[in-house]
């Protein structure tokens, strides 16, 4: 997402470079190209006005520092007021209540509320150690209630056992007592979505609403769908009050215009953004970090968290270890290639180093996977001695490797000239390279 916006953006930046000052005639033609650019990404006219103007107050009356060229000042301004026009500071979600918390997920048809849910479950059970008990309350989509079990199996959680013949109403009632009895602290209810809103399907979630008192009513927006998301949690926090947002598929291929505009105009925090199809794949939502994003500048934090998420303390303690006392070998260059699989595709993780982006745009993802493949199938054909002291690999052994992992001599003599890249890389991280590295790409600015 975001592609053309950032395109755009990055463009109008351009121009501004080799400017002596910022004026009043350079910003307003960089302002024009921003405002064409978030109409076209289906920005509200409203949101792109109020976000215009602010910008242009900021940069009018703001001395250009000696150290930063205008450009420079000029993008900082336009990403602090991307990060207000997105939520400001990081909201965390509240569940400060006497439990079980109860959670209402609500939102249309087709918005992903259900995989939603599983996925803010598994959240909640692996980074805030709660035990969520799940409940299926749509009893009119057929496989509605079946999904929810599957997705709960798969996060190791329990599913209240919805009848289709019970009543929404009744079912989240038996389901509340149902968790205080089995010492759950979360109920997460999944209620029916409509094509659109209409007055029966408001009526039933104002009749769960007053049954279980939910602390948190949470709208599903689907972003691809544009404007479309905004008027319709405009409408839900109308009928019922919502009390957040979750935007789906913020890694589709559509415009950004409900992620920015949903906030200003709902007047509501983005709690949490789907970021892909799997289960993991639910992020908490940082305005500063997606603000960075859009301008092509990279998500250094995100990236990190996905690293420490990924990487056990003890893993992380025992790979330091291993590189500080240079024993880092093949064996170990394919655990790592095993981790950094679990982290995501080659593409996203690229998105998130500044500068990145337009890399990642032409990388084949495909063809990365089939390469990530074909190295680990050079190094499983490789003895243990040989993952372990590299350096006996000479021409026989490697034509054997080559043989047996079905690939050419040349891809094994390419991955040898890879891993000792790496090894280069890992010696220089052991010395404090990488921290002042990541200090460097988190603060653009200073």
């Amino acid at each position: 997402m975001f592609e053309s916006l950032t395109e755009k953006l990055e463009l109008t930046f351009k121009r501004l470079r080799g400017e002596g000052k910022i004026s009043e005639k350079n910003i307003d033609d960089a302002l024009r190209e921003v405002r064409l650019a978030l109409l076209e990404a289906d920005v509200h006219v409203k949101v792109v006005k109020t976000f215009l103007d602010s910008v242009k107050a900021k940069s009018l009356g703001q001395e250009v520092l000696q150290s930063l060229t205008p450009d420079q000042q000029f993008l900082k301004i336009v990403r602090d007021e991307l990060t207000d026009l997105l939520g400001g500071e990081h909201r965390k979600l509240d569940l400060k209540a006497a439990p079980p918390v109860v959670i209402m997920l609500v939102g249309l048809q087709g918005s992903g509320k259900t995989t939603t849910l599983a996925k803010l479950a598994r959240h909640l059970k692996r980074d805030q150690k709660r035990t969520p008990y799940l409940v299926p309350a749509d009893v009119y989509r057929p496989a509605a209630i079946e999904q929810l079990k599957i997705l709960g199996a798969e996060v190791e959680l329990p599913v209240y056992e919805s009848n289709p013949q019970t009543s929404p109403v009744a079912i989240c009632k038996q389901a509340l007592d149902e968790a205080k009895k089995r010492f759950c602290d979360l109920l997460l209810i999944d209620t029916a979505g409509r094509l659109h809103i209409d007055e029966e399907l408001m009526q039933e979630l104002k009749l769960i609403k007053t049954a279980v008192n939910p602390h948190q009513i949470l709208f599903v927006a689907d972003a691809m769908t544009g404007q479309d998301a905004v008027n319709q949690a405009m409408g839900f926090d109308q009928q019922l009050g919502i009390s957040g947002v979750i935007l789906t598929k913020l890694d589709g291929d559509a415009r950004g215009g409900a992620a920015l505009s949903i906030r200003q105009m709902v007047g509501k925090p983005i709690l949490f953004a789907g970021m892909g199809e799997k289960l993991d794949a639910l992020e908490p939502f940082y305005p500063d970090r997606l603000a960075s994003r859009i301008l092509g500048m990279g998500d250094v934090l995100s990236l990190i968290d996905k690293v420490q998420q990924n990487f056990e303390q003890k893993e992380a303690e025992r790979l330091q270890k291993v590189i500080q006392k240079q024993q880092f070998t093949l064996e170990e260059f394919q655990i790592q290639l095993q981790q950094i699989k679990k982290m995501g595709s080659m593409g996203s993780l690229l998105e998130l180093i500044p500068g990145g982006k337009k890399l990642a745009s032409q990388v084949d993802a495909d063809k990365a996977e089939k390469e990530l493949k074909r190295v680990e199938a050079i190094i499983n054909s490789m003895t243990l001695q040989e993952r372990r002291s590299p350096a006996i690999l000479n021409g026989s052994r490697r034509r054997r490797i080559a043989q047996g992992s079905g690939t050419s001599v040349a891809d094994v003599n390419r991955l040898m000239k890879q891993f000792l890249e790496m090894k280069k890389m890992m010696q220089r991280v052991s010395k404090g390279g990488m921290k002042s590295l990541f200090s460097r790409m988190a603060n653009p600015f200073h």
